[in-house]
Order: C-alpha cells, then structure tokens, then sequence
C-alpha cells in the first residue's frame, strides 16, 4: 500500500510526488523547510518495511486517540485510511505523505501537552505549558521504533496513567448502565428504611464504596459505606447523607468522567519534571503538600482566594527559593485603593493596625494624610502592617517570587482551616500547619529544623532563611485525582473552571463514550 508505483517514468513520478509535496506542505512555513532539508523524500510513502511500520503505527494510535480523551474526528483515521488506498498517482501520493506529516504533529503535540491553550480558557489558568518543537519530534520518529516512539509520546507521570485506567473502567461502567437510578429523597440517616435506602445502597455499590448487600435499611454497613464516599469527595464524613452528600451521590457517572478527562488535559499541560522535590497545591483539595520521589511526605490544610474574579487563586509553578520569619505585610496596591482607601476617607485612623508608608516606606503620620483628595489612581502612599501574631500573613511566609504576588503563609484566622470549603483568601494560600511545613522544609539543610526556626521565630524580627536547594511549586486545579492508594477522588468545581475546560474540550469533539468491556 502506498508505494510510489504508476506507468510514468520513473524520474518523473519522482518529481511529481516532490512538486506535490511542496505544495501541500507550503502553508505550514515548518514543515515545508523539513521537507526542504530532505530534498522532498518520502516519510510515510513506499513498500518498504520502514514506511510500512510508520503507516500502521501513526494510523493505530490516531484510531485510539479516544482512551486520551483526545477527540478522534480530529486525526481521523479511517479518512486518511481511505485517501490512503485511494492514493494511486505520484502526486496523490505525495499530498498523502504532507497530510499523514500534519497528523502526526497534530496528534503528537495534542497527547504530550494537551489540545487546548489554558489562559485562553481561564485566564487564571496562567501556567507555562511545555511545548515542545514540532519538527525535531518528526525528524525524531524517523530515527525510533514507530510503535514504541508514539507509545511513550503521552506523560508518564503515575496520575495520567491512573486516570486513563480510571476512564476505561468508567467507559465499562457507562455501557452496563452507570451509577443506576438518582437517589429521590432529598437526605438520608441511620435508622432509615424503604425504596430510597435501597437506591442509596444500590449507587454506592455501582460506585464500588459498598460491598454486596441485600439490606435495605441505613444499617452500619450502608453508614461505612456513606463515610467512603464522603472521604472519596473530600466531605465531612459523618457517614450520614445529608443534603450536600446526597447532591455529589447523586452527580451521573458522565459527569465524573467528565472530570477525568478534564484531569488528563490538565495532566498534559504540566507534562514535566516536577521535581523530586517538589510542593502540590490542589485548589480544589483545600492542601498543600510536599512530595519527595512521588510520595506525599507532609500535607496541611489550605485556604485558597475566595471564588470572586478578582480574588481567585491563579494556577502556575514556580521555584520557592526562601521563607521569612516573622514577616511584614506589604498590603498589595489593589487592597490599598479598593478596601482599605474608603475607610480612610471615611475615617483618618481606619484600619489602625497598618502603617501608611511613602515610596521610601517611611511610616506617615496619619495626621498628615488626607485621603479624600486622592482617588484610587493618585494616593501616593503605601500600608505595612509590622511583624506580629495578628499580622495578615501570620508568622512566617513561603516565598516563590512570581509577578502575581501569590505565596503561601500563616494566618491568624485559624478557624477558616474547620470549614469545609476554604476559600477565603485574597489569592495567596494559608497554611493550617506553617510550622510543620517550615520544619518539613528545613530539615534538608538543618540537623534541628524546629529549633532552628523557633530561635528565629522568638526573636521576633523579621528573618529571611534561603533554601539551600530551591523547590519546585505547583499550584493546580484538580477535581479528579487518585489518592496514595490510587483510588479516585473527585472535588467540587469551586470555581468553575473545570465546566469551562470541559466545554472548550467537547467543541473540539472529545465526548464522554461508553465502552464494551
């Protein structure tokens, strides 16, 4: 299939399969220099094995694109089968071999580093996804094994190759009829019996929280399968279903695979070294933790910035090069003019616990402010608040110098950490446990980490530590992840942003299918 055959002669079959290669490959200015530098030559065309095993290794993952949750109308394989065997002509050929280069390119970057651009869906998704060139990946694959070539092309990261399980055996389940009926009754408790229990009982099952059982009252069986559940959905786990329980048992199983494929996509734009050390804020999750060599080694509770435009946490990584003991507050100019100016022009000794400093951060006397003659483009000063137990950032803050001005730190409104929902912050992340996280931190380069920082801590002044070996940060967005164990965990969308990836992913085609197992 695909030789450069025909009745011409052969110098002119040459030049024609050339001649339509340069046209083809004339509007992508890459790929037609690739063509250029190899005089035109064949990468897909011919009977040998070489050309042949390229064909039906590109051909075989385009038509498997879909187990990526990559949309497979987009390669579509089963045209470019057809135009294939419908090639006869040296020209046809040759526009044959430009349309199979376009595919691979296509499919290569979409499985490596995802489909869609992040900021182009949520601006606050302002991570740097890790392209990679297109041609050298090309000229690559003309070097390797096909099959094993295209094989490792997607991330081989642990979490994508969990979730791609997890999406096959939800395909299955989507076939054999999903998660079953919703459950009607609107919460449910111990003690209870009847028709609702059994639906209850019968979705926890279909969701694998609940061993087999013919009972149909809230029994301790049903209650401990309730509490895995709720731990599964990071929910108080009471194990009685109450209304919010009972809004995420009742979430169809489309919409949880849904959030898997979201979680692949996710998983391709971070499709880099993270580190082997490295720190994981989940946004959704409500943590942070540090990870050394793929296992979890400290985890607290977070807060993240409240779910208004203005004051949501943004999704990028970084490197934390040190913390600051004892930290000031240098409130941000957006706090300064749209919170805190108000007040002062209401009332010249508002928010008394901050300092009005000039451009040199030298305090100004309140008396000599008059904030009513300034607007929030003119006022001139900025607001400190000086090292203590009620300054805003707490104790000690973690610092990932970024043009966002986000990093993690202490709080003195330890309260927020017993909800569970967390978003109250102005976009940094609280830490429930910042002196376990500086301890955890410290103890690569100090021999007593705890008392090393409490002798900086009782000083009270204000103290820079540099970290001797700089970690990487991740700040991510996850509302479908597995757990130590590898079982699935899933999230509420607290912002929304996986409604809005999940509806740029479907207009490209990627769709929830159902699979015979």
């Amino acid at each position: 299939m695909f030789a450069l055959v025909g009745t011409a002669p052969a110098q002119a079959q040459v030049t024609a399969f050339r001649q339509a290669v340069a046209e083809s490959a004339a509007q992508d200015e890459e790929l037609a220099a690739f063509y250029r530098g190899r005089d035109f030559a064949p990468v897909w065309a011919g009977d040998d094995s070489a050309a042949l095993a390229r064909r039906n290794a590109l051909l075989t993952a385009l038509s498997n694109a879909g187990a990526h949750g990559l949309p497979e109308q987009r390669y579509n394989a089963e045209d470019l089968v057809a135009r294939l065997l419908a090639a006869k002509t040296p020209a046809e050929q040759g526009a044959m071999d430009v349309a199979l280069s376009t595919a691979f390119l296509t499919y290569a970057r979409d499985v490596q580093t995802g489909i869609l651009t992040p900021s182009e869906v949520v601006p606050l998704i302002v991570r740097e996804v890790p392209l990679r060139p297109r041609i050298p990946a090309l000229q690559t694959f003309l070097q390797s094994n096909p099959d094993a070539f295209l094989r490792a092309l997607p991330p081989r990261s642990p979490e994508y190759a969990r979730l791609m399980r997890e999406k096959l055996r939800m395909e299955n389940l989507l076939a054999q009829g999903g998660y079953g009926p919703a459950v009607q009754a609107s919460s449910l408790a111990p003690g209870d019996s009847g028709p609702d229990v059994v639906e209850l009982r019968n979705r926890l099952i279909a969701m694998g929280h609940l061993g087999r059982t013919a009972t149909q009252t809230y029994d301790a069986t049903i209650q401990a399968g309730v509490q895995r559940f709720q731990r599964a959905m990071g929910l108080t786990d009471d194990g009685t279903a109450g209304s919010d329980t009972m809004k995420e048992i009742n979430v169809p199983l489309d919409s949880r695979m849904q959030s898997v494929i979201v979680a692949m996509e996710r998983e391709r734009w971070v499709n880099s070294p993270r580190g082997g050390r490295h720190i994981w804020v989940n946004l959704t999750d409500f943590t942070a933790t540090i990870v050394d060599n793929d296992r979890v080694t400290f985890s607290t509770r977070s807060v993240i910035g409240a779910n208004d435009p203005a004051r949501q946490s943004p999704e990028f990584s970084d490197v934390m090069e040190y913390m600051v003991i004892n930290p000031s507050w240098y409130v941000p100019r957006s706090i300064v003019v749209n919170e805190y100016l108000p007040q002062l022009q209401s009332n010249a000794n508002a928010v008394g616990h901050l300092d009005v400093t000039d451009r040199n951060g030298r305090v100004v006397p309140r008396g000599s402010v008059n904030a009513r003659a300034y607007t929030a483009r003119t006022f001139p000063f900025a607001m400190r608040q000086g090292p203590s137990e009620r300054n805003a950032l707490g104790l000690v803050k973690f610092m990932f110098p970024n043009k966002y001005n986000i990093y993690l730190h202490d709080t003195p409104s330890k309260s927020l950490f017993n909800r569970e929902t967390r978003a109250f912050s102005h976009g940094c992340i609280r830490l429930n446990d910042p002196f376990d996280f500086a301890y955890a931190l410290l103890a690569k380069q100090e021999a007593n980490p705890e008392a090393f920082f409490q002798s900086r801590l009782k000083t009270g002044a204000e103290s820079r530590v540099d970290l001797q070996e700089p970690v990487p940060v991740h700040i991510v967005y996850r509302t479908a992840f597995t757990d130590v164990t590898g079982a699935m965990q899933f999230r509420r969308d607290v912002y929304g942003r996986d409604a809005a990836i999940w509806e740029a992913l479907a207009q490209t085609g990627v769709a929830v299918r159902a699979v015979q197992g």
